[in-house]
């Protein structure tokens, strides 16, 4: 059997007491890193913890200082040094909602939650890398919306946002030996998932949708020296072909 491919590695997830991050934090545990992981919901996120023998801190990123505060409780728990972060936390958010429908707030909540934590995060973490000696990585969950309009504007953008942010991170990152991408997940049921599944599915090339599963697969191999060691500043979409297809129209207002 081939050695754990993020042995000796510590790592940050959000998002991580469901879903897509509860996936990433449990296929990053399978090959051998430390956890530290966060979510806005303490009891799933302590069961989360308690399964994966990870430190848990429960956070806020909808605050404009949640981001911060996370990082420095983050790097305590972790014992002053974190070589791996994964930015999966997003609002819950219905289906479909119109532009003229998103209200200020809701706005605010997953622009901040995505885009300006993530900055926060990612930048928090360079430094911390840098300053260390760390050739360290980093995986960002932005979505295929961050190119193609699906009636969430505050999502869409927020992922929009995100994908740049890779990339500028990436960027600057790269001569310290850090790797900067993100991975962009398909139609993944659960959560605020509604679509008809059944029709869906007729128009993804693979006919299935997805799971976190195979999202986490694809951001532990980015993660890895031994599968990604000269990959960085990409988007890797993990859809199953569905981005072949303009899925969704939104309607007139």
């Amino acid at each position: 059997m081939s050695d754990p491919l993020l042995a000796g590695e510590t790592a940050l997830v959000t998002g991580a007491a469901s879903g897509i991050g509860r996936g990433i934090a449990r296929a990053l545990a399978a090959e051998g890193a430390r956890l530290v992981i966060t979510d806005i919901d303490p009891e799933r996120g302590g069961a989360v913890a308690a399964e994966l023998g990870a430190a848990f801190l429960p956070a806020d990123l909808s605050r404009p200082d949640g981001a911060r505060a996370l990082f420095d409780a983050a790097l305590a728990a972790a014992g002053g040094r974190l070589s791996l972060l994964a930015h999966s936390a997003s609002p819950r958010r219905p289906e479909s909602q119109h532009v003229l429908a998103v209200t200020e707030a809701e706005w605010d909540a997953m622009v901040t939650t995505n885009l300006r934590s993530g900055f926060v995060l990612g930048q928090a973490a360079g430094r911390h890398m840098i300053k260390a000696g760390i050739r360290g990585r980093m995986v960002f969950v932005t979505s295929l919306h961050a190119e193609t309009p699906r009636n969430l504007p505050h999502y869409s953008a927020a992922k929009a946002g995100e994908t740049m942010l890779v990339k500028e991170l990436a960027r600057a990152l790269g001569p310290h030996g850090i790797r900067v991408n993100a991975v962009a997940p398909g139609a993944i049921p659960g959560g605020g998932f509604a679509a008809d599944v059944e029709s869906l599915e007729r128009m993804i090339p693979m006919r299935r949708t997805g799971t976190p599963e195979d999202i986490a697969a694809m951001a532990v191999a980015l993660m890895s020296e031994r599968f990604a060691a000269y990959v960085t500043g990409t988007t890797v979409a993990v859809d199953g072909g569905l981005a072949l297809y303009n899925w969704i129209t939104p309607p007139e207002a």
